[in-house]
């Protein structure tokens, strides 16, 4: 089944927020299931733009300080103006 990808609402480079507490689902390495990658609020940077393979839904890489979370649209919201990534500074 061919699938059409979903347009990306966000972009690389973009500064976005977590909405909720983004938890290791077994997937990222080193971190313990359920471990908390990122919590809620925490300030990060999209790293790179890609898709689910099976929907075609937009998936990203997001840093926060220092952890690559790969995360969905629902799980997070353009940061508000003036806010950095966490471990930031300002240039």
């Amino acid at each position: 089944m061919n699938m059409l990808a979903a347009p990306a609402a966000y972009s690389w480079g973009m500064r976005v927020i977590a909405l909720d507490d983004l938890r290791n689902d077994g997937s990222y390495p080193g971190r313990a299931d359920g471990e908390c990658l990122a919590e809620a609020g925490s300030v990060g940077e999209i790293v790179n733009v890609g898709q689910v393979v099976e929907s075609g839904e937009p998936v990203y890489l997001v840093e926060f300080g220092g952890c690559v979370v790969g995360c969905t649209e629902d799980e997070i919201a353009p940061a508000p103006a003036g806010l950095l990534p966490q471990g930031g500074a300002a240039a």
